[in-house]
This record gives structure tokens, sequence and C-alpha cells, in this order.
């Protein structure tokens, strides 16, 4: 069962479910409304390799917005740090940007309960676009969940920015 825009802003009062910062404008009927932070993290290897620790470097976004190329992929991440004990949230491209020709993909859409983070996202161009700080990317939902919870603990939790992969260190 999703939550209502409502019902999310009550939960956030109760501290159920973490938004930080909150927006009470960036609540809709029934999601909430995540930004672009100021950093993109770029893959600086010639070859990815999940056994190896990928090298990156981070790039900040000008005023004037950052174009990305057609073909190119890189990761940001949300300004907004959050997640939830007690709902499961779920991450999806807002499809206004989405029909511009850039893909985004989410980092776990599928959050694990219990996962606190930034929201790292996949962004790939396939049409030269550019990227603002700040401005609306993705769109958070709660959903209520059945049976015993067990919450996360992974590799991820409490990251802060976009994220690398850290495959890695499943090989080990």
């Amino acid at each position: 069962m999703i939550l209502t825009g409502n019902k999310i802003i009550e939960e956030v009062k109760n501290n159920h479910i973490i938004i930080k910062p909150f927006n009470k404008d960036a609540v809709t009927t029934n999601s909430y409304d995540l930004t672009l932070s100021d950093k993109l993290v770029i893959y600086t290897d010639e070859i990815l390799d999940p056994k190896k620790e990928p090298h990156t470097k981070i790039v900040e976004i000008p005023d004037e917005g950052y174009e990305l190329k057609r073909g190119e992929f890189l990761l940001g991440s949300s300004n907004e740090f959050v997640g939830s004990d007690f709902y499961v949230p779920i991450v999806h491209a807002k499809s206004s940007i989405a029909r511009l020709g850039l893909f985004i993909h989410i980092t776990s859409g599928l959050f694990d309960i219990g996962c606190k983070c930034n929201v790292t996202f996949h962004l790939y161009a396939t049409m030269p676009i550019k990227l603002y700080k700040n401005m609306p990317i993705a769109q958070l939902t709660f959903w209520k969940t059945l049976g015993d919870i067990k919450l996360y603990n992974g590799k991820y939790q409490n990251d802060h920015g976009a994220v690398a992969s850290r495959i890695y260190k499943d090989f080990k």
C-alpha cells in the first residue's frame, strides 16, 4: 500500500520517514520530489572490472549547468538524505526529465527497509542534455510492509553523495 502525500508529511513529523532537508513543497499526491546535488562522479578506468575498486573523479556542476553528452554515463546523487525503518522507499525517475532523453537508473530503486543515504542516480544521455544542481530529477514513494522487518545494514548504509559501485567487496 502506497502512502499519500499527506501521510508522507505526517510520517516525516513522526520520524518514521527521514527526508533531510525536507521541503513541504516537494510533496506530491503520493510521492516526494528529489533534487540533484551539485557534484557528479565520473569513472576514469578504461575498463570497469567488478573485482576491482573503480577509480573516479568528482566534477562540480557549474551554475550554468553541466552538459551531459550523448552516450555519456555518470553518477549523481540526491540532495536529500532519505530512508525509513517503517516503510520501503522506492525511487522513480521523473518522467519529465526522462522524456528529454536522460535515462535515470536508480541504484537500488527498491530501498532495503532501514537503509538511510543519499540516493545515487545512474545518468545516461541518449541526447545531449544539461544538468543543473538542485533540479528535480526523481521521486520517492513509500510502501507499507507485511511480515517481520529486518533492517538493512549493508555496504551502502549512511552514504553521502554519489557512490561508485562497491561490488568488488563481494569478491573478497
